[in-house]
């Protein structure tokens, strides 16, 4: 097997557990053959089998003699009536071969739990609600649980995940509603903390001049999470050729935005000005997405050939990306809780090297202000 095609029974069981996970594969559908899976990928049979038998072990997929691979249509067919903890046993089993194999392919283990962290966040956003979910209220809070609303970043839901693992756990409640909506969330006691990456033309600052217009006479503290990428996220090989916001307005460019309120939108809006361009020069300005990864997603499918959003997020689909810019993501919190058992444990997560490691193994990102304070009254 070459080099090259090491890795593509990977890619070929990803592309399937995606049809799995939208539904365009249903229980008991049969998959292509192995003959006709290598011709479309061009690869050996081999390497299709390979993916086919990765599926298998993973649940998805169950070999019939006679009938080819399908689609797991009962329970029954993936357990086989298998006790709850040879279940758990088998799982971990599962992610520790995961672990085991990226080892051995040589990287670290911060970089396999953030391509980990990339996966889940990407089946996490195919399986998200296209509305709001409802924010809970003040009744439902305890000592241990954080609510979160604010900007989509693939490194708030690793906090999230590490938060998980500590004795005791700290939950935390996300709500991706843009940076905007975040700080209105945490004005009107619906959030504890909020993620914004908003960016203020008239003071070239980030995050500061809006929390003070928001959140007036308020003591609150910007909590740096790190400082990102901002560019186009674009199909493999940028076929189009793009290398500005200028190429937007491109005749054969279909363009996947974010939502009104965002901090990406807001950014966009403040580059399209200064480029002398408006909403109208780009086709598909009104088609919106609520985060990085459903852009990306967009992209990927083909339903877009370009969109505004993160590095990590183009990567984590494998897309093409033009870096345009860098900018500070910031978690606010007031200062009333800033010392609070729950914080501090955030706190914690926030400053450790381990979780440090994690975001850079993300790519596009800069860790070197992540933790650092700025108060303001």
């Amino acid at each position: 097997m070459s080099t090259g095609e090491s890795f593509v029974y990977l890619e070929i069981a990803e592309a399937i557990r995606r049809l799995i996970v939208t539904g365009e594969l249903q229980p008991g559908d049969r998959l292509p053959s192995v003959r006709a899976m290598a011709q479309r990928w061009r690869c050996t049979p081999n390497t299709v089998s390979r993916g086919y038998a990765l599926l298998s072990r993973e649940g998805l997929v169950v070999g019939h003699r006679g009938g080819g691979t399908r689609v797991v249509s009962t329970r029954a067919e993936s357990s086989a009536s298998a006790p709850p903890e040879w279940e758990w046993a088998n799982l971990v089993n599962r992610a520790e071969n995961y672990l085991l194999e990226s080892l051995s392919l040589g990287h670290s283990p911060g970089h396999a739990e953030a391509a980990l962290a990339a996966a889940i966040s990407r089946w996490q956003d195919l399986r998200r609600p296209a509305s709001p979910q409802k924010v809970m209220t003040l009744a439902d809070r305890n000592d241990r649980e954080v609510r979160f609303s604010g900007s989509h970043d693939l490194s708030v839901e690793l906090l999230g995940r590490a938060l998980l693992e500590r004795t005791p756990p700290v939950m935390l409640s996300i709500d991706f509603i843009g940076s905007l909506g975040g700080l209105m969330a945490l004005a009107r006691g619906e959030a504890d903390i909020a993620g914004t990456h908003l960016f203020d033309e008239a003071t070239g600052a980030y995050n500061a001049p809006f929390v003070r217009r928001v959140l007036p006479n308020r003591k609150v503290v910007l909590l740096n999470l790190a400082q990102r990428v901002q560019g186009l996220i674009v199909p493999a090989g940028n076929v189009q050729g793009l290398r500005s916001i200028a190429d937007l307005a491109g005749p054969a460019v279909r363009f996947i935005n974010r939502q009104p309120g965002s901090g990406t939108r807001v950014w966009l809006d403040i580059r399209l000005r200064h480029e002398g361009m408006t909403p109208e020069d780009i086709s598909g300005y009104d088609q919106e997405e609520s985060t990085h990864l459903g852009v990306a997603r967009a992209v990927a499918e083909g339903r877009a050939t370009a969109g505004v959003g993160i590095s990590a997020a183009a990567a984590a689909y494998g897309l093409g990306f033009v870096p345009l810019g860098e900018e500070r993501y910031d978690v606010v919190v007031p200062s009333e809780i800033w010392d609070t058992p729950a914080l501090l444990s955030l706190r914690e997560v926030l400053t450790s090297q381990h979780f440090k490691e994690a975001i850079l193994a993300l790519g596009g990102y800069d860790v070197s202000q992540t933790g650092s304070e700025t108060w303001l009254d």
